[in-house]
């Protein structure tokens, strides 16, 4: 009944997929971020990737799962995400990834008013994206979609600006 008697009376341990299709339950895990549930993607992703440790869209859908949870615990989740994006093995998904973490990095850090941080994490977000533009197939839209959403929530809130500025004059002149 999914207990391990060997491992003392009552402990429960996780069940193995196996031979189960892991493509199935890798569209119930981007089901679950849809409905806005990362923490059951979460379990997914990890239970495949337990099957499949190089797995890349699970790794890409946990990392994102995991970044779904920013607005709630980003100092929990964070730095695991940045390792799970940086597993993956393109270079362009490795850029643009971990750029999507750290933009949502930054937008829990500004909604709880750590604007420094906020300011930095966006910087990052930034110079990911355009490396993510620059390495990537040239009709995907995504790098330059987040670059400018970015720069629209950095230029709605001034004291971003003020504490980019602050942080090194005269250095921060990203696009035009």
């Amino acid at each position: 009944m999914g207990y391990d008697e060997g491992n003392g009376v009552g402990a429960l341990v996780l069940k193995p997929l196996g031979v189960r299709n892991l493509e199935a339950a890798l569209a119930k895990a981007e089901q679950y971020r849809a409905l806005n549930e990362p923490e059951e993607a979460e379990s997914i992703c990890r239970d495949i990737l337990a099957e499949d440790h190089d797995h890349q869209r699970a790794l890409r859908t946990l990392g994102l799962a995991l970044t779904d949870m920013f607005g709630r615990e980003w100092t929990r989740h964070f730095a695991e995400a940045l390792e799970v994006f940086g597993k993956l093995t393109a270079e362009y998904e490795l850029a643009y990834y971990s750029g999507v973490a750290w933009e949502r990095h930054a937008k829990a850090q500004l909604a709880h008013n750590h604007v420094r941080d906020a300011a930095h994490a966006f910087e990052r977000a930034l110079d990911l994206f355009q490396k993510a533009e620059q390495v990537g197939p040239k009709d995907v839209p995504d790098p330059v979609l987040r670059w400018n959403r970015c720069v629209r929530v950095m230029t709605s809130h001034p004291e971003i600006i003020r504490a980019l500025e602050a942080a090194h004059p005269h250095e921060f002149q990203h696009g035009d």
